[in-house]
């Protein structure tokens, strides 16, 4: 494995879950295996690439709470080449609680509602990117693959190639129950997981007792 878009070829079992989320205020589980987050993240790299024109080494910003569909963000961008940061880019990716903009050329805005649910009033100069992806090939070929000096990553003003991620960020083989954090925290842990060929069960909202439930029957260890 030399680049973080070779995270999701390199995991041993592709057919075993691989990202598992819970919101508990909406009651929603969605599980997906390492081949079915491959194949939204082939969408979505098309999307980025036919869409927005992306390009290796442009700038995006993602502006997401800890979701399955984050995960599925940071790894097109990878895939693609390009860079995720939290300054203003080229791209903006927000959630449904739109916080002000800078003046970012393209705006793409995710409703997080279960399954990947489109908006149902799409928000004003944004493109609602669970209307728009399903219609895109789960097949993609990467025109200028990143390379171990590519850009990966820039946040909280750290830069790191994608050769540097990699060896910042140790496997780890486990099944891992997280509570929402902050971007820095799931790019660490989505790339350490998928270097052990682990697993992610995020859990949204819900009670402490609920949450201890979710760790005995998802057999996970509390990160």
């Amino acid at each position: 494995m030399s680049t973080l878009a070779d995270l999701l070829a390199g995991i041993d079992d592709p057919t075993q879950p691989f990202i598992t989320y819970y919101d508990l205020g909406t009651g929603e589980r969605i599980e997906l295996s390492a081949t079915t987050t491959a194949n939204w993240v082939a969408k979505t790299s098309n999307f980025l690439v036919e869409d927005l024109d992306a390009e290796a080494n442009t700038r995006i910003r993602i502006d997401l709470p800890s979701h399955w569909e984050t995960y599925v963000w940071l790894l097109a961008a990878w895939q693609v080449g390009c860079v995720v940061t939290d300054a203003p880019a080229d791209i903006a990716v927000v959630g449904p609680d739109l916080a002000p903009q800078a003046s970012e050329p393209f705006r793409v805005a995710l409703s997080l509602r279960p399954l990947g649910g489109r908006f149902t009033n799409p928000p004003a100069d944004h493109l609602d990117f669970n209307a728009e992806v399903l219609g895109h090939s789960d097949y993609f070929l990467a025109m200028d693959p990143p390379t171990t000096d590519s850009p990966a990553i820039n946040l909280g003003g750290k830069s790191l190639t994608h050769g540097e991620a990699i060896e910042a960020f140790p496997s780890r083989g486990h099944r891992l129950l997280l509570a929402p954090g902050d971007l820095s925290r799931d790019v660490a842990t989505l790339v350490a997981i998928a270097r052990g060929s682990g697993s992610l069960v995020l859990v949204t909202g819900g009670t402490t007792e609920q949450r201890e439930s979710i760790t005995v029957s998802e057999r996970a260890i509390p990160l």
